[in-house]
């Protein structure tokens, strides 16, 4: 074994362990084991490194040693130690279990993640798999002296991550971003030393965890050799909810990341208010349907008495942090609900970026209204709400999501645009770049690089690009009705093949009279061969 553990021999062992657990489970839970079992062997190969430096650096014997390592993570029984869970060879599943509830109950901070998973049902592992399992895991080390870098594991977990999402199709794209999307997001926010930085739909952590990689590279990024960044997120599912715990906890992050609906209850609140932050970044679901689940438990309820259950009334919205100050989107397109919470969570001077179907930029009804208030603010029957609040909007690539093939855009949010820009909307149309795949295309670092740097160029000078972005006015986008499809505004440079009707009539004429011709040659065979009387 090499002295350091590389990403790449990491990355391979790692995606081993899923051949071992294909046909015990379906693949899209292949995550919740194997990231749980990796955590183990983390932390017990830390905390072995740890013991053995005392004993080395303070000559301290094993047992004082481990006493004084115990006093700072908490008490760490011999059964929730690797050496002893792999001598088992029944009940191993129990005994992971047992391990997991011992590490949480002394580790506040990871309550309710491990034991998300349970190792225990034979039915679904047989002692022979999970046998196979550690045995597999026991071929390297892991502590932070036997990998190429401490975070290493983060970065191997997102790539597990992203591999998972491969296997598992839709179920696991349902928590996961490609991370070149959220590498553009998180640059064209920008977030900076001693920034809070929050995700409402944070999904695995990589928004909070590519925010704290972007603030580490700058100058003040790091505080006592972590990210100088606070990272805060909320996470509805449970099981996505406790991967990200363990990401952020392997990436060496600290992040108060809260479990529960974030537009029905949202989480991180300042007494009756909700906490604002200085960078808001989030991928909720694309047009996620009955998003105010009061109002679809109501629904339920009414058909349960046998009355017959109307559609809610999504009017009767109570809101009782303030949000939905431009208006209450649909029920079946949830985008504007999570964008308007996002501005809401959002500081003085804050800024937000969001990913979101294009359907945003111009479905009409009450999604419009949402748009222009946006745009242009409201009057004061509408409770006089500011405008001007859109800076950019960018427009992607299709397929570049796991659980969708429609193209997406960025909007990016800002509560304080500089003088120039105001009155004014960057618009970016970076649709057609990107490196094409066969089941999902992507974007390559040369992609990236050109929409922020257009994109600051805009935001800087006004600089415009033919058929890729414009600074336009909002007296141009109200000319438009408050219509923001990029195609409005920007030429894409293709020129259609113009057509000559006379020229393709006659090509089609002549087409039919070759087919004729075929069809007399053919019914002459099939007369030959007795298949076809002849004509009289």
């Amino acid at each position: 074994m090499a002295d350091k553990l590389s990403l790449e021999t990491l990355e391979s062992w790692l995606w081993e362990s899923a051949n071992i657990l294909r046909g015990s489970i379906d693949s899209s839970d292949f995550k919740n084991y194997i990231f749980g079992l990796l955590f183990l062997k983390r932390y017990n190969d830390v905390f072995d490194e740890r013991v053995a430096k005392l004993m080395n650096d303070e000559s301290l014997s094993y047992g004082d040693a481990q006493e004084e390592v115990e006093d700072k993570w908490g008490k760490f029984p011999i059964s929730a130690r690797w050496f002893d869970l792999i001598s088992r060879t029944e009940n191993i599943g129990e005994a992971l279990d047992k391990a997991f509830a011992t590490i949480e109950a002394n580790n506040p901070e990871l309550q309710h993640v491990l034991t998300a998973t349970q190792y225990g049902d034979k039915r679904v592992l047989a002692d022979a798999t999970l046998q196979r399992l550690l045995r597999h895991f026991n071929q390297y080390k892991l502590g932070n002296d036997d990998l190429y870098k401490a975070d290493m594991l983060g970065d191997a977990y997102e790539y597990l991550i992203k591999q998972f999402a491969d296997d598992a199709g839709k179920k696991g794209g349902e928590f996961y971003t490609p991370k070149a999307v959220v590498q553009l997001v998180v640059e064209l926010i920008d977030p900076q030393p001693g920034h809070s930085v929050y995700d409402p739909t944070c999904g695995s952590g990589g928004m909070l965890v590519e925010s704290a990689h972007h603030v580490s590279g700058l100058p003040n990024g790091t505080l006592m050799g972590k990210p100088n960044v606070l990272l805060y997120g909320q996470e509805k599912n449970l099981g996505t909810w406790a991967i990200a715990k363990l990401n952020l906890y392997l990436h060496n992050m600290h992040a108060a990341i809260e479990r529960g609906d974030t537009l029905v209850e949202p989480k991180h609140l300042d007494g009756d208010y909700l906490k604002t932050f200085d960078r808001v970044i989030a991928n909720p679901p694309f047009s996620a349907k009955s998003w105010w689940t009061p109002l679809e438990l109501s629904n339920e309820n009414e058909q349960e008495n046998g009355k017959k259950a109307k559609a809610p009334n999504y009017k009767q919205v109570s809101d009782p942090y303030g949000r939905l100050v431009y208006g209450i989107p649909p029920r079946g397109y949830a985008d504007l609900a999570f964008a308007q919470h996002m501005l809401a969570s959002l500081k003085a001077d804050g800024r937000m970026g969001v990913i979101l179907p294009h359907g945003v930029l111009f479905r009409s009804g009450e999604e419009g209204k949402i748009r222009e208030g946006l745009l242009f603010g409201t009057d004061a029957a509408s409770g006089n709400q500011p405008g001007d609040l859109i800076e950019a909007i960018v427009g992607l690539p299709s397929a570049l999501f796991y659980n969708t093939g429609i193209p997406a855009c960025v909007l990016i949010l800002n509560k304080q645009k500089p003088a120039a820009l105001k009155g004014k909307v960057i618009i970016i149309d970076a649709s057609r770049d990107y490196l094409e795949g066969k089941a999902q295309n992507s974007l390559r670092v040369e992609d990236i690089t050109r929409i922020v740097s257009t994109h600051k160029a805009a935001f800087e000078q006004q600089v415009e690009v033919e058929s890729y972005c414009r600074v336009v006015t909002l007296d141009e986008i109200r000319s438009n009705d408050g219509n923001l499809n990029i195609a409005r505004y920007i030429d894409n440079g293709e020129t259609e093949e113009s057509i000559d009707v006379a020229a393709t009539l006659a090509q089609l004429a002549e087409l039919d009279e070759e087919e004729a011709q075929i069809d007399v040659r053919l019914s002459g065979y099939l007369v030959e061969l007795g298949l076809l009387e002849a004509e009289a």
